[in-house]
């Protein structure tokens, strides 16, 4: 029998649920509110299900999604989630065949890249995915960290403020905020309302346990809320009935150098916290750096996060911005038949031009490596050096080293 995927309807929908709950070693789908809930926020014309007498057996969903690129514009982009095959039915090809059309329908609605969390690192470059934003988390040791609770907070020198708020404010401030982050650090992706609800506890399914987290926002002199942190506190007195709590924190916005360093003092400062985790953060933080004893804060994971699939290379290299000029012309090998082809890249601090060209090649490179470069956070050299860039010219992955990489590093926030 053809084991093909095909759309899912809205009454296979609740099968295709627990078909990815399954995959993912979770409860099956719920109730029918649960199912409805879903539903209401999913668009059926990007949902792809492999069915074998009727059964759901193989999973796959896309849905549209804006990513932040270097210099701060944003490119369409298609979000691959829910992946999953049925561990009775690995093996045959299901996931490439449901890759192959999720892939050619975003290169013909016009996305730039392809984009994904990855769930196991060697899946995904077969497709072309390659890693372009990693992820680091610390652990803070509170009392070792150096920090006097006697002193004031950064910011009340200069007139800011920390103040707490609820879910509803968030919702308000949160994405004015995201869509400032947005515009300044690469790597980020677009947000929806239904995010945010989610993110506040707001028509959660019922299976999804909830606690409610604390929230703060930083405020500059001048009243702007220029940041926002959430954590949530567990409740632990040791074996002396001395505090030794830890927060963890959930999620972090800070648009300014002030509001990030002023939040991460803020939870490092409250009382019975002696231990804080930073949850995902960017692997230059400045967060280690703030502590006067930084090795107070440990290294808890350090992972790739934020996978990238070139679908359009000329677009994709024009989108972002170059730190020098430079003109380097690239063989990009796709074997999907995507994005491949010869492209000269000119790039200047005023902008970049990408376009085909029979010129002999500088560079020779899967386009997986591309998406693995493109947000400037690994280095053309070392790639060369692990043998998966061919150098046909002396000196050309060095140069590509100068034109791609960034001064600070790529980093998603988000999990999708």
């Amino acid at each position: 029998m053809s084991l093909d995927p095909r759309t899912v309807s809205a009454a296979e929908y609740p099968d295709w649920l627990r078909a990815v709950n399954t995959g993912f070693l979770r409860p099956s789908a719920g109730t029918d509110e649960e199912v409805a809930l879903r539903l209401a926020h999913t668009d059926l014309s990007r949902v792809q299900g492999v069915f074998d007498a009727g059964r759901c057996v193989a999973t796959f969903r896309s849905f549209a999604q804006e990513l932040t690129v270097v210099g701060g514009a944003r490119v369409p982009a298609d979000a691959v989630t829910g992946v999953t095959v049925t561990p009775t039915h690995r093996r045959r090809g299901l996931l490439s065949r449901m890759m192959a059309v999720d892939l050619a329908a975003a290169k013909e609605r016009g996305d730039v890249v392809a984009s994904l969390i990855a769930a196991e690192y060697p899946i995904y470059g077969r497709f072309g995915f390659g890693p372009a934003a990693w992820t680091t988390e610390w652990e803070i040791d509170v009392p070792r960290a150096g920090l006097d609770p006697r002193l004031p907070v950064p910011s009340e020198a200069d007139g800011g403020r920390v103040e707490l708020v609820d879910g509803a404010e968030v919702r308000k401030l949160g994405p004015e905020l995201h869509g400032r982050l947005a515009a300044r650090q690469h790597g980020v992706v677009s947000r929806d309302e239904r995010w945010w609800q989610r993110d506040t506890g707001v028509d959660l399914p019922a299976h999804e346990s909830w606690t409610e987290p604390f929230y703060a926002v930083y405020r500059s002199a001048d009243g702007e809320a220029d940041g926002l942190i959430a954590y949530r506190a567990d409740d632990n007195w040791g074996d002396r009935k001395q505090p030794l709590n830890k927060a963890t924190v959930a999620g972090m916005i800070a648009v300014t150098p002030a509001a990030e360093r002023t939040l991460w003092r803020f939870v490092c400062s409250i009382d019975w916290i002696t231990t804080v985790r930073s949850g995902y953060r960017a692997p230059d933080d400045l967060l280690p750096l703030l502590l006067p004893d930084p090795r107070a804060a440990r290294v808890v994971t350090q992972a790739d996060w934020l996978w990238l699939r070139v679908l359009d290379v000329p677009r994709a290299l024009e989108a972002r911005t170059y730190a020098t000029g430079a003109d380097l012309v690239l063989d990009v090998q796709d074997t999907a038949g995507l994005a491949g082809g010869r492209f000269l890249l000119e790039t200047s601090p005023d902008g970049a031009s990408c376009t085909p060209t029979t010129r002999a090649a500088d560079l020779a490179l899967d386009v997986r490596e591309l998406g693995t470069l493109y947000l400037g956070d690994e280095s053309a050299l070392r790639l060369a050096e692990l043998g998966r860039i061919d150098e046909h010219r002396p000196g050309a992955a060095a140069r590509a080293d100068g034109v791609f990489r960034t001064a600070r590093r790529a980093w998603c926030p988000d999990v999708f």
